[in-house]
């Protein structure tokens, strides 16, 4: 797929495995129903527990692992000596990151950023945006924004739209609607919890069609969507993330292609 697909990457910062699929159990998700391959997540293990070691294992190719035994080979890999994961059907390149790795095979790069991780305010900020050619972050795309999805859909389809018809596209998103504070997507609620994750997911939702139309309105695209960590409310005492808890190392995951035109 590479050269003749868009690449569309998206991390649901902080969405917890057991509240992806309760939602989509629930029919909160009727988009996500609709795209993920047989109606469902699949389980897989984080290579991290927060979002800025987790992110520079994704662009190293270190995707999430499937949550189960075996050797899985990677979807994408950088050339280096000893791999055990590589594979045939493996996309290697001769880079440093996925991200430069596409930018060498004549693709834009795309970043819209979310969480702090992504703040262009700040150098730390500025180290993973840093791998794309464009990037974009900005208040109202953060966590205390409680339209921050709906803008970031709408910046990503005007960057889209703005390049020229052939020109292949990697792009990047972190949502941060689900990571803290999400309380604000239920009415009333003085807490996060996994209520108001799956309500702040239900909001997400409601958007990700727009974001899959624009991906694919140029070409057929192949489109990774999952977490890159999950948070804990409470369990064992813990709240919060950067702890290997399991509602923290477990994450959801789907890889699949959208046909041009997709709407």
């Amino acid at each position: 797929m590479v050269g003749t697909h868009d690449v569309l990457f998206v991390t649901l910062d902080t969405l917890r495995y057991d509240v992806a699929v309760d939602a989509l159990r629930a029919g909160q998700t009727p988009v996500l129903s609709r795209v993920l391959p047989s109606g469902a997540w699949e389980e897989r293990h984080s290579p991290a527990t927060f979002t800025y070691a987790a992110h520079h294992a994704f662009f190293a190719g270190f995707l999430p692992t499937p949550a189960r035994p075996g050797r899985h080979v990677r979807r994408f890999a950088l050339r280096f000596e000893g791999s055990e994961t590589t594979g045939p059907d493996t996309t290697v390149f001769d880079a440093p990151d996925i991200v430069s790795g596409f930018a060498g095979r004549g693709y834009h790069t795309l970043c819209v950023g979310g969480v702090g991780f992504f703040n262009l305010m700040n150098p730390l900020g500025r180290v993973l945006p840093g791998l794309f050619a464009e990037a974009h972050w900005r208040e109202e795309l953060g966590v205390t924004s409680p339209r921050s999805t709906e803008l970031q859909v709408e910046q990503i389809a005007k960057s889209l739209a703005a390049l020229p018809p052939g020109k292949r596209c990697f792009t990047f998103l972190n949502v941060s609607a689900l990571h803290q504070p999400n309380r604000h997507y239920v009415p009333g609620a003085l807490a996060d919890s996994k209520e108001t994750q799956a309500a702040a997911l239900a909001y997400v939702d409601a958007h990700l069609g727009r974001l899959f139309a624009a991906a694919a309105a140029r070409a057929p695209c192949l489109v990774l969507i999952g977490s890159d960590h999950g948070t804990a409310y409470g369990e064992d005492g813990y709240t919060g993330h950067r702890i290997a808890h399991p509602v923290v190392t477990t994450v959801p995951w789907a890889e699949l292609t959208l046909p041009k035109g997709w709407a």
